[in-house]
């Protein structure tokens, strides 16, 4: 059994176009992906929709089109983005594939077998917004509702609940045990907070189908549909069964068909996922495993959000970050290192274009771009554009870049590995200035000198290419190009100083970031 590197994005609802938060969740999972087959595993990366639910069923109806036909036009946009930030992922999730609702109906059938699941009348508050109920406790002191919940209604109606509550200190005593289950540790210390100060209530997991039609029929009673968590966050697990992992078919299907190939996915090792909807990933989520008897993931991995020049991101205030609209000027990679540069994994971030010229400018164009531009055209112009003997001067720092980067990807640390490459990235530029080869190449006395120094510079440039490739995968097959060298820099192994061979003749050297004037 050789168990795959299993990493997901959250399942984005479409109810409209993608925007920046969805972009940066996309891009962190990607290069943690990336990076991940740079260490030599084998990755499945997932990302993909969440398409039941009544705000879909009722946009259809507005558009006059069937839910179906709404989603399909909608699924080929978010394809086209994740195709736009060239995602690497391995399998592309629609709730209303079929086999996601097999899977969905499998677990319903085991957990409600389990007598997890019971029937009840409930009476009181629905946002229909919100496709949520309301108790007493998300009353204002006033007793209205928060204006985020649109019209309120009251309402009483059958439906399932899975009970919850059953598993509460269950749940606390496993994050206490588990203290990278949910990270960075400030989420995990709200979430075992949340659990300590409040009782969780049982889940209701229907809607009438009489009131909401577009859903995953319960297997076990079809006037209700699924709603919302025991559709969407299976998700993880119909698409591990999909690919014929054994641990999610041996639970919930007992006479399972065998898998030409299985690949053995499940659990995953790490969920990415947006603050907004940790209490669904690391509450709802453990325990629906658990009553599906399933192993719970390694970890989940929580984001913060963004900001556009330090107010909140609104379509109707217009303040918003186009992420295709900056790509298209700038290039996939700028926008790649902006978002992973300038925001850590955890806390909220906020974009500035000032901020974003900024970078692009002095570290990307001024800092990268420069670097590599200059360290080729020297080759070029003084060796004809053939590499000198091997020389050891930038090795050791080379090195000790390489080894921290390692280290850090693998603690999914990616800003900090950012800034530990352009640490070598300074380095070589500082070398350029000390060394002054232009300087070197008037003496003919200081031929081997300058042979040197033009290995030390263009070694560096191989280098960097293979520890950016996880970040900006487009930028540093550029640089293996303008270098002579085939292939992708997709290894780590190959940051390992000398690999660049003597006598070899380099490509062409071309800008890697083009200077933009101010505009």
């Amino acid at each position: 059994m050789n168990k795959q590197f299993y990493i997901t994005t959250a399942i984005d609802y479409v109810n409209g176009q993608p925007h920046l938060g969805h972009a940066y969740e996309k891009i962190v999972a990607d290069v943690i992906a990336r990076s991940r087959r740079s260490l030599g595993q084998e990755v499945f990366f997932l990302t993909g929709l969440d398409e039941h639910g009544q705000k879909v069923q009722q946009a259809a109806v507005a558009e006059g089109k069937t839910p179906q036909a709404y989603c399909d036009k909608l699924a080929a946009d978010w394809q086209a983005f994740a195709k736009k930030l060239e995602l690497t992922n391995d399998d592309f999730v629609r709730t209303t594939d079929p086999r996601h609702k097999e899977i969905v109906q499998a677990g319903l059938a085991k957990v409600y077998q389990a007598g997890q699941i019971y029937k009840k009348t409930y009476s009181g508050f629905y946002s229909t917004k919100e496709e949520t109920f309301l108790t007493e406790k998300d009353r204002r002191p006033d007793g209205t509702f928060d204006p985020s919940y649109g019209e309120v209604i009251e309402l009483q109606e059958e439906n399932y609940f899975f009970k919850l509550n059953a598993h509460q200190q269950w749940l606390i005593d496993y994050l206490a045990a588990n203290p990278t289950f949910v990270q960075p540790d400030h989420r995990r210390n709200e979430v075992l907070g949340f659990l300590k100060n409040n009782e969780l209530e049982d889940l209701c997991i229907s809607r009438p189908a009489a009131r909401l039609n577009w859903g995953i029929p319960l297997p076990f009673d079809k006037d209700f549909v699924t709603y919302v968590w025991f559709d969407a966050l299976v998700n993880y697990i119909s698409i591990a069964a999909a690919h014929g992992d054994p641990t999610v078919l041996s639970a919930l299907s007992p006479s399972a068909r065998t898998h030409p190939s299985p690949l053995y996915l499940w659990p995953a090792d790490i969920h990415v996922i947006g603050k907004d909807i940790v209490k669904f990933h690391a509450v709802y989520w453990p325990i629906m495993l658990k009553a599906m008897g399933l192993p719970l993931p390694k970890q989940i991995l929580v984001h913060g959000w963004w900001q556009k020049d330090g107010a909140k991101i609104s379509k109707s205030t217009g303040n918003i970050v186009d992420p295709i609209a900056v790509i298209d000027e700038w290039g996939l990679d700028a926008f790649r290192f902006y978002v992973l540069r300038e925001l850590d994994i955890g806390p909220d971030g906020n974009w500035t274009d000032a901020g974003f010229k900024s970078r692009y400018q002095a570290e990307l164009a001024n800092g990268l771009g420069n670097l590599v531009n200059r360290s080729l055209s020297m080759l070029k112009r003084y060796r004809n554009g053939v590499v000198p003997a091997k020389h050891d001067e930038l090795a050791a720092a080379a090195a000790k870049v390489a080894d921290e980067t390692r280290a850090l990807l693998k603690q999914n640390q990616l800003q900090s590995a950012l800034q530990s490459i352009w640490g070598l990235v300074t380095r070589a530029n500082q070398y350029v200035d000390q060394t002054a080869p232009f300087k070197l190449a008037k003496d003919l006395a200081q031929a081997k000198r300058l042979d040197e120094v033009l290995y030390n510079l263009t070694e560096t440039c191989r280098v960097l290419a293979v520890l950016l490739w996880p970040f900006l995968p487009g930028t540093a097959v550029k640089i293996y190009a303008q270098l002579g060298l085939t292939g992708t820099p997709d290894k780590l192994d190959a940051a390992t100083w000398g690999g660049l061979p003597a006598g070899r003749k380099i490509g062409e050297p071309a800008p890697l970031f083009p200077r933009k004037e101010d505009r």
